[in-house]
């Protein structure tokens, strides 16, 4: 069997393309959609994030203010910062880059975010508006894998999903968003996670699997059922001395085992990484736009 390898990155730059004439359209009307991005402390690989989200609003035309606090910023200073975006008017979407340090209630902290300016799609309210299949800022991640399967051809409704992972930011959402009755959704959706016995025995069932749980190479090709679609969520960091950095990235899957055995799979990176950097900026371009009506 051929396995179509879905690319992400051409997938995003299509989007992104289509997002670019809507910031024009904006600007006409005097709006700029503009991001407001908080990252608390010097993890490197949330400073990485941070700076690539940057750097796709400038390429955008998107507004972005930077905030890069300490980590020893107090929650109430934190909050603070929040509070002042909330009604800043030229501020459209606020990020909170997770993780937050120990000392900070991250629950607190995304909750200080009004739903109108919340683009990551973390508030209760928004998640919701979600469940409830009403118009809402969806989760990144969740809403560019829906993004990956519309623009692949993959049908879901009628399908059997297995998603392996609960989170709250990837497997929850994505359940929700894909028995919804839309068409991105209308799937029988089964959620696996840490204390299901026997997670192969569910993923042989799946015509989709969606691996979304942080372990490298959890699925295999024996749990898959030949000619199934594969979307690998996991980034994994794996040390590897012969490469530069000592380390690989890769996902949840055994992406070689997989080629040949699966109709589609994506790859890490470059599946559906460059989704979920698009999905914010879609988001904050919807939040401009509802600010100007």
């Amino acid at each position: 069997m051929v396995t179509k390898i879905i690319d992400g990155k051409q997938i995003a730059e299509a989007i992104r393309q289509q997002l670019k004439k809507e910031v024009a359209e904006l600007s006409t009307q005097h709006i700029i959609p503009g991001l407001g991005v908080i990252l608390v402390g010097d993890d490197p690989a949330s400073r990485s994030y941070v700076t690539a989200k940057e750097k796709a609003c400038g390429e955008m035309g998107i507004y972005s203010r930077d905030h890069r606090l300490s980590s020893d910023t107090t929650e109430e200073e934190l909050i603070e910062l929040v509070n002042s975006l909330n009604i800043d008017p030229a501020i459209h979407g606020i990020l909170v880059q997770l993780p937050l340090p120990a000392h900070i209630d991250e629950k607190k902290v995304l909750e200080t975010i009004v739903p109108e300016k919340d683009v990551d799609g973390f508030s209760p309210i928004n998640v919701g508006r979600m469940v409830l299949g009403q118009k809402t800022f969806l989760p990144c991640t969740p809403h560019g894998v829906l993004k990956l399967l519309e623009y692949s051809n993959i049908l879901t409704e009628g399908k059997h999903v297995v998603i392996v992972g609960r989170s709250n930011i990837v497997g929850k959402p994505l359940a929700n968003m894909l028995i919804q009755k839309s068409s991105s959704g209308n799937a029988t959706v089964t959620v696996c996670h840490s204390r299901t016995r026997d997670i192969g025995a569910m993923t042989r069932q799946a015509d989709i699997v969606i691996a979304a749980v942080g372990s490298p190479a959890l699925i295999t090709k024996d749990m898959v059922k030949e000619g199934a679609v594969v979307i690998d969520v996991g980034v994994n960091r794996v040390t590897d001395p012969s490469r530069k950095r000592g380390f690989r990235l890769c996902g949840d899957v055994d992406f070689d085992s997989l080629v040949g055995h699966v109709s589609h799979l994506t790859p890490v990176p470059g599946g559906v990484g460059p989704l979920t950097i698009t999905m914010l900026l879609f988001n904050t371009i919807e939040s401009a736009k509802a600010a100007g009506e």
